[in-house]
């Protein structure tokens, strides 16, 4: 791994990123059985209630939570800027984020309004509790680079979508849907898909791609020019949507393109990597580069078809593309942070990175994560398949669960013995 440019000293406690991975694919879990217990038919409306609840299941509790928990990591190590009171804030915004989700996926489920009045207040804090130090802390960077620039504005779209979500959750603990609900709740799943998870991972993959796999560095344009050109993108089809919905079509040509130009990028450089080792991170890299490119072509053609077929764009671009991301990338940093923070303490005598994740288990959680994905797109032609894909996809979500749990274990384990080198002969004396 290339190191390179990196303030290893800055991390965070490994509690801090890990309380938020750990949480994350019980939502996923959540989500799988609610899709084997509904009416396939519920599941094929995106306004259905059913839909609704899984969907934010998958993207507030295992996208919104893998994120939040990554930037607290990555921010102080790829930018050197230290989260204020990180201990502090994820902790109890955890706590509110976990608890108030809870709260809005039954509320929404049992059309219980006092569930969803305690949501919004819950989830909003907790949002807010994480999301304002991380602006401020990216405020405070000196060396702007293309990825804390990919941050500074995945965190603006984050307050965003955060911010349409809680008037959409208080509209419904409310009982007044306004003319404008269809609208803005179109506005905030763009833009939380497209603005906060896909710039991120975009601006993240600048420093992953090269560390990890030691795969060619980016592009001046792609890193100097795509990142404000996507928001660009985003912001005028905000715009058309508002006012002049027509020309809508122009702006989603433009974000695709450069979406497309990014998974057509990642392929091409984990082709050209110095050392062509292949592992299940390497193929979720792979299937979702393709599944980014399907999904961000259906989404266009999506118009000619009255968006009939808008839950399957979702399926192909959140499940397909960011959740693959998003595991293949657990798989990495939980180890890493394992190994790293053991390191740190002075452990010399521990497992490698490769050696804390099961890779048999990793492959079978792939092969049937991409299987669910699959069935549950030609669910829509054949819903028998529906049951048999949600299966599974609660299979696949446990074995990750167990895969990233396992290296939290081994950390657990050796932190109970004596380390093998005393760091504290190099710790600095308070006045």
């Amino acid at each position: 791994m290339d190191f390179n440019g990196l303030s290893i000293d800055q991390a965070p406690p490994i509690s801090a990123p890990l309380r938020f991975f750990l949480a994350a694919p019980l939502f996923a879990l959540f989500a799988g059985f609610l899709i084997l217990f509904s009416d396939s038919g519920a599941l094929m409306s995106r306004y259905s209630m059913e839909s609704i609840v899984v969907t934010h299941a998958i993207t507030i509790g295992f996208f919104g939570f893998v994120m939040l928990g990554a930037l607290t990591q990555m921010l102080p190590v790829l930018a050197g800027a230290k989260i204020s009171n990180v201990k502090f804030a994820t902790k109890y915004s955890h706590l509110l984020l976990f608890f108030g989700l809870i709260f809005m996926l039954m509320g929404l489920l049992q059309n219980n309004t006092l569930f969803s009045s305690i949501a919004v207040v819950s989830l909003g804090s907790g949002f807010m509790m994480i999301l304002i130090p991380i602006a401020v802390a990216i405020k405070s960077v000196t060396n702007f680079t293309p990825t804390v620039k990919s941050m500074a504005n995945s965190i603006t779209f984050a307050f965003l979508t955060v911010f349409m979500g809680l008037f959409l959750l208080y509209s419904y603990s409310t009982n007044n849907i306004s003319e404008l609900h269809a609208t803005i709740a179109n506005i905030h799943s763009v833009l939380g898909i497209f603005g906060f998870a896909g710039i991120l991972i975009i601006g993240v993959s600048f420093q992953v791609l090269p560390m990890f796999y030691v795969a060619p560095k980016f592009k001046t344009f792609c890193k100097k020019r795509v990142v404000w050109l996507i928001p660009a993108g985003l912001i005028l089809w905000v715009m058309l949507n508002i006012f002049n919905d027509t020309y809508a079509l122009v702006a989603k040509l433009w974000i695709t393109l450069f979406f497309w130009a990014f998974a057509t990028t990642v392929w091409k450089k984990l082709n050209k990597r110095r050392r062509p080792i292949s592992d299940v991170t390497v193929w979720y890299w792979r299937s979702a580069s393709i599944f980014l490119t399907l999904g961000a072509f259906l989404w266009i053609f999506d118009e000619y078809f009255k968006h009939e077929y808008i839950v399957m764009v979702g399926i192909l671009i959140g499940g397909g593309f960011i959740m693959s991301i998003v595991t293949g990338m657990l798989y990495k940093v939980v180890p890493f942070l394992v190994w790293f923070h053991l390191n740190a303490m002075g452990y010399i005598q521990i497992p490698t990175m490769n050696e804390m994740i099961n890779k048999n288990l990793a492959k079978l959680q792939f092969i049937l994560f991409i299987a669910s994905l699959i069935g549950f797109i030609f669910s829509f032609y054949e819903p028998l398949l529906l049951e048999i894909s949600a299966v599974c996809f609660i299979i696949s979500v446990a074995i990750l669960e167990f895969n990233i749990v396992a290296p939290v274990l081994i950390y657990m384990k050796i932190k109970k013995t004596e380390p093998d080198f005393d760091m504290k002969a190099f710790a600095t004396k308070e006045s």
